[in-house]
């Protein structure tokens, strides 16, 4: 299979067959179970905690509090504030106490429960507005600055007031957007082996393993090169599993202790509890236009309830605003962002971290002020779009663009211009626009290293071993990795076996997060690949060229060909060892603005979407009739699987459009408790719901990408929402500025149009 050819991934026929091996297949003799005793209060001091009861059942072989695991650590450096179990307080119900381990799951469950804590009970904090209340209680009042505020970002480029007096039409708006979740199919999962010596062996099912192994490390007080973690196959994660998790250090603390492997898996309640999805997030949005659709200026801001712990909240605090302008040109803006603690599950990176809601905001305001000067809400998206080789006004660099071609594709395929105020009563189109990043740009401790490295290794018997820290969590990076390597020698992806995510054996990669994988390892496997080329080349005289597994040298008369294995035999003749590193490190990019640590990456792409909707008029249902999607991913490596993330982004879109949303109990009950902590009653978009979704692949070949390609996972799901709710608009002359666009929403605004027609 060549590059740009159609094909299944690797990895698809296990999968498939079953045959895959999960964290949780792992079966170990004497493996004990653990379980957590969780607090059933949103925000209380604890007094004491006694275990003797939960120690005196029969099997159970230890019992863990916080006093256990007193190190504090944190995914992001500078916000270190969780413990693996709660020490002074618990700050949401669900949130871990104790950790018991028994000889069966079921004994360490009963043990949990006779774990008696004494409680001083305090006054939660369970919304942005008590977040913002200086009234309330502090949930970290040990930090520098005692505020329920996490991190505030103000950014203001150019000169907004003067942005606005240029323009001939100004809106201002107000949007809410909900908290989701990712409901994998594998919840999290831990095993831990300990050895003799007092080393640590960790499977995890993480999107992370380099950060878990710093975490782990720092956690338990190891040295770093006593701790192995490996992350299995694993059955997704969308963000989910970015961070270091209690169930990871509590299974790894109490191998430890016990000398025996143990296994620490969530059930999907708990799943919901570890949670680490989208906040909330409520917006405002001013921005103003001219009569031949000329963007002038914008204001944003957004407070997002965060949960009660950082997680990766100081990067969204940021992500909200300094992608805002994106992908259109705006020269005059500012933005405001506060990501605020509250006493809910802590909120972290979901598909599209950061710049969903902001996109939500930002594409129903195109659609609005096209309206108001009479345009068509396309033409005006085309009029202000970036362009190839150019920077934003917030020092983003630009490369490669293709979003007009984006629009255009999208347009023809689905007919909108036709479409377009013409389908009927209660029947719409709508179209949205958006653009994400390729990777951030910089790490999440600061360091000059290389941010992916990957190692290869040409094997006599014609194998090429590919060593790599990257995390496939479903996406396909394994299948990526080997088919740029194979594609580079002219071999069967088959024939480059992809060894991942085992920090005793496989260089650091970061992990699958910022759908960095692509570019970044991409770009390192091609490096490594293109080195054992050149060696294998240099060893004969004469051209060489690699093609159908066949290495071939000279030409004409004098051309022999061989077999790779026998070019690799040679080759090791003369060089020895036929082992290569690749590394990438992205390019030093936005440095002429102050805090542009966050944002800046090698490359973004683009999308466009429309869709198609009817809206029921007496029951507020909205049907999504058809989506077409079409992405600006640089270049197809493998047509197959681009598509199948960009119709896994739009479904997931269409999950938080209609469907999904966060519900916990106010203060006048318990307050704090998860009105929905199960597939059952946190809804999901089943296949009944999910539309036909056309994925249309638009190659624009960005020049610093592997082979040009961008990334696909996450950018096509921004624009969903938007899409949708302007399909809406054009329906039923609604404007739905909170989702999901739920019935009872869309009667109260269908209500509200009625009054207003009056």
């Amino acid at each position: 299979m060549k590059l740009g050819e159609r094909g299944g991934k690797i990895d698809g026929l296990p999968k498939i067959t079953g045959s895959a091996v999960f964290t949780g297949d792992l079966s170990l003799p004497g493996m004990l179970h653990a379980a957590f005793h969780r607090s059933p209060h949103p925000h209380a001091r604890i007094v004491s905690i006694d275990t003797s009861k939960a120690l005196a059942v029969q099997g159970v072989h230890a019992v863990l509090t916080g006093a256990d695991l007193p190190v504090n650590y944190g995914v992001i450096p500078v916000a270190q504030d969780e413990h693996a179990l709660a020490t002074e307080k618990v700050r949401f119900v669900g949130e871990e106490v104790a950790c018991v381990a028994a000889v069966d799951r079921a004994t360490a469950i009963a043990a949990a429960r006779l774990v008696e804590v004494t409680y001083e009970l305090l006054r939660p904090v369970l919304s942005i507005e008590d977040a913002l209340d200086p009234e309330k209680p502090v949930l970290h009042d040990k930090r520098r600055k005692a505020s329920n505020i996490l991190r505030r970002v103000h950014q203001k480029y150019g000169d907004p007031d003067a942005g606005f007096e240029r323009a001939d039409v100004v809106i201002d708006a107000a949007y809410d957007y909900p908290g989701s979740t990712h409901v994998p199919l594998e919840p999290q999962t831990a095993v831990a082996i300990p050895d003799a010596q007092g080393r640590l062996e960790l499977w995890s099912s993480t999107q992370i393993p380099h950060y878990l192994h710093r975490t782990v490390a720092r956690v338990l007080e190891l040295r770093p090169q006593d701790v192995r973690v490996r992350k299995p196959d694993v059955g997704a994660g969308y963000g989910g599993k970015s961070d270091p998790f209690a169930n990871e250090l509590c299974a790894a603390k109490l191998a430890l202790v016990t000398g025996r492997p143990v296994r620490c898996v969530l059930d999907r309640e708990e799943v919901f509890y570890a949670h680490r999805g989208r906040h909330r997030t409520k917006m405002t949005l001013s921005m103003g236009v001219t009569n031949d659709g000329e963007i002038t200026a914008a204001r944003f801001t957004a407070d997002a309830e965060g949960g009660a712990y950082a997680s990766y909240g100081v990067v969204t605090a940021y992500y909200f605003g300094v992608f805002l302008p994106l992908p259109y040109k705006l020269d005059h803006w500012q933005f405001t962002a506060r990501r605020c603690y509250t006493n809910h599950p802590p909120c972290g990176p979901k598909r599209g971290h950061g710049a969903i809601q902001p996109r939500f905001a930002l594409e129903l305001h195109m659609n609005k002020l096209a309206d108001a000067i009479g345009m068509d809400p396309a033409e005006l998206r085309r009029r202000n779009s970036v362009e190839p080789d150019t920077e934003t006004s917030n020092g983003l660099r630009i490369t490669s663009v293709a979003l007009n071609e984006c629009l255009d594709a999208a347009m023809e395929a689905s007919g909108y211009r036709e479409k377009r105020g013409n389908l009927g009563p209660n029947r719409g189109i709508g179209i949205a626009a958006s653009a994400y990043m390729c990777g951030a740009l910089h790490s999440i401790y600061k360091n000059e290293m290389p941010q992916s490295a990957v190692q290869i290794c040409a094997d006599r018997s014609g194998l090429v071993r590919i060593f790599s820290g990257t995390a496939d969590i479903g996406q396909g990076s394994n299948h990526m990795l080997a088919h740029l390597v194979s594609g580079e020698l002219g071999i069967p992806a088959e024939d480059c076996p992809v060894l991942e995510a085992d920090t005793h054996f496989t260089p650091v990669d970061l992990g699958s997060y910022s759908s960095r994988v692509t570019f970044f390892a991409g770009n390192a496997a091609l490096n490594a690949a293109r080195k054992l080329k050149e060696a294998i080349t240099s060893s004969f005289d004469g051209d060489v060229r690699f093609e159908d597994g066949q290495v071939h040298v000279g030409q004409g008369d004098d051309l022999k060909s061989m077999p790779f294995r026998d070019a690799v035999i040679h080759a090791e003749g003369v060089h020895g060892t036929l082992g290569f590193v690749g590394h990438y490190t992205p390019p030093k990019i936005g440095s002429r603005f102050r805090r542009q640590s966050v944002g800046p990456s090698p490359a973004y792409s683009f999308t466009a979407q429309v869709a198609e909707v009817t809206v029921d008029p007496e029951t507020g249902f909205v049907t999504i009739d058809r989506i077409w999607c079409a992405h600006d991913c640089g270049k197809a490596i493998n047509p197959t699987i681009v598509e199948g993330q960009i119709e896994g982004s739009v479904y997931m879109g269409v999950g938080e459009a209609l469907l999904e949303e966060h519900v916990f109990t106010g203060p006048k009950g318990h307050g704090g408790l998860h009105r929905n902590p199960s597939i059952l009653e946190y809804k999901i978009p089943t296949i009944h719901d999910t539309p036909p979704i056309e994925a249309i692949l638009i190659e624009s070949n960005d020049p610093e990408g592997p082979h040009g390609a961008k990334e696909a996972g996450e950018g096509p799901q921004l624009a969903t929402v938007p899409a949708i709710a302007n399909a809406i608009h054009d329906a039923c002359g609604i404007w739905l500025d909170a989702a999901p666009f739920t019935p009872d929403r869309v009667l109260r605004a269908l209500e509200r149009a009625e009054r207003g027609r009056r």
